[in-house]
């Protein structure tokens, strides 16, 4: 009986030892093709969940006591800030404008190339390129080197007016400190710190800083600063399109709405949204607008993996956004993650002494 139970006993603590890894997430199913508008919708819908995770601090793993590719979905809806008031939506159409810039989304990247050809007319007709800034992702670990690296050994700061140009490496470094960084450069570059994207054209050495805002009246300008992108708005001059935009020096790509790039892109963040709203048993705000039919099943996929690790469900929508699921007549390449959002690091944990209260009579 005794070798009975230790035989059952070694059995199971075998399987255990054997367990299988779990199961690799995926929204595609071979019955179920994926149509073109469907494809764009899971390429957004992954640029924004990657502004979630690029939300998500050290002090965020730190309570959470979970490494960053652990975090399942059901956590990151705990720590996300979803709403648009603290600036998630923001966040996410920076991504979603850089990765389609990176995808060759025509939507995007040919506005964004009549614009940089406006700016000088020595840029090369090719197509754009990005690269992902924002003095804040400074502290990760490679951001800076990445973003050097990608622009190569001969990449200069080409800012409006006579001159010089800036060369990239230094100057950038220097405006990853932030605001304060402005004392220590050139007053024909001293704005540069508030740079969301580098633009150029592929094979040229001219970077141009770009300004992305989810809200034509919160744009700004600044020395150094050369292109602003904003969604397409009712505020006066701002219809869909290229224009100079004298009152803050830019030249403005306004993405339109809703028949264009920007439909797309609220329909998939209001999916993301929600579904982070509902895996974190939040309400969602009353002023979010239903999503279309296509975008609610986006939804739904993403609810129903409350427990898989968040790295999966980018994994899987990467791979749902792939050009060869589709015939169609553009094209979307998938966008590799940047290694620098994939390996932050938990925060040290500091136990303090429990507090005392005196007694007041």
């Amino acid at each position: 009986m005794a070798a009975s139970v230790q035989s059952v006993l070694s059995n199971a603590l075998t399987m255990v030892a054997k367990q299988q890894p779990r199961p690799q997430v995926t929204f595609i199913e071979q019955n179920a093709p994926v149509d073109e508008y469907g494809r764009a919708l899971y390429a957004v819908a992954r640029s924004v969940l990657r502004a979630f995770i690029d939300s998500v601090t050290n002090e965020d793993l730190t309570d959470l006591n979970t490494p960053i590719e652990d975090v399942s979905m059901r956590q990151l809806a705990k720590i996300a800030r979803p709403e648009r008031d603290k600036g998630m939506k923001g966040d996410g159409f920076e991504w979603a404008v850089h990765e389609a810039i990176s995808g060759m989304e025509p939507n995007v990247i040919d506005p964004v190339l009549y614009a940089l050809r406006r700016a000088c007319r020595k840029v090369k007709d090719s197509a754009p390129t990005s690269l992902m800034f924002g003095y804040e992702r400074a502290k990760y670990l490679g951001f800076l080197d990445a973003v050097v690296e990608g622009a190569g050994d001969n990449a200069y700061l080409l800012p409006e007016g006579r001159g010089r140009p800036f060369s990239f490496g230094p100057w950038v470094c220097t405006a990853a400190m932030g605001e304060v960084s402005e004392v220590f450069l050139p007053k024909r570059i001293e704005k540069i710190w508030k740079t969301d994207l580098f633009l150029s054209s592929k094979e040229d050495p001219r970077y141009f800083a770009a300004t992305i805002k989810s809200n034509y009246n919160a744009l700004e300008g600044g020395s150094g600063l050369r292109i602003g992108i904003v969604p397409e708005s009712t505020a006066t001059g701002n219809k869909a399109g290229v224009r100079y935009d004298s009152r803050h020096g830019l030249w403005v790509v306004s993405l339109a709405d809703p028949n264009g790039f920007m439909g797309l892109y609220n329909d998939a963040y209001h999916a993301v949204a929600r579904a982070m709203c509902s895996l974190g048993k939040l309400a969602a705000p009353p002023y979010y607008t239903k999503p279309s039919a296509k975008a609610q099943r986006v939804q739904e996929q993403l609810e129903k993996h409350p427990n898989a690790r968040v790295l999966e469900i980018e994994s899987a929508l990467n791979d749902a956004a792939q050009q060869d699921l589709v015939v169609s007549s553009h094209k979307l390449v998938g966008v590799n993650a940047p290694d620098w959002l994939h390996i932050k690091q938990m925060a040290p944990r500091i136990i303090s002494p429990k507090p005392r209260f005196e007694r007041i009579d």
